[in-house]
C-alpha cells in the first residue's frame, strides 16, 4: 500500500451529517474516511476518483469529542485512561 501523504486530522473537514472527514486530493476530488472507520482503528483515507491514499494522523482523544457530538461511543480500546 502506497501512501501519498500524511495529514493531521485537525487539517481535515468534518461533515457531521455524514460523519465523514475529507481532505482535498490533487485530482480535484476529496480523500474520505468515516468517523466509524477511525474509531475502528482505520487511519487511511482514500480518494474515490483516483488511486491516492493518505494516512490520517490522530490521537484517540481527538475523536472522543466528535464521537460524543455524533452520538457514538468510543470503543474501550480507543479510550484514553484517566491519569491517577
Amino acid at each position: 500500500m502506497s501512501i501519498y501523504d500524511q495529514v493531521e486530522i485537525e487539517d481535515m473537514l468534518y461533515d457531521s451529517d455524514q460523519q465523514l472527514f475529507t481532505y482535498p486530493c490533487p485530482c480535484g476530488d476529496k480523500f474520505q474516511i468515516t468517523l466509524v472507520d477511525l474509531l475502528d482503528g482505520e487511519n487511511v483515507a482514500v480518494c474515490p476518483s483516483c488511486s491516492l491514499m493518505i494516512q490520517v494522523i490522530f490521537e484517540p482523544e481527538d475523536l472522543e469529542e466528535v464521537a460524543a457530538e455524533s452520538g457514538l461511543e468510543v470503543p474501550a480500546s480507543q479510550q484514553v485512561a484517566a491519569s491517577a
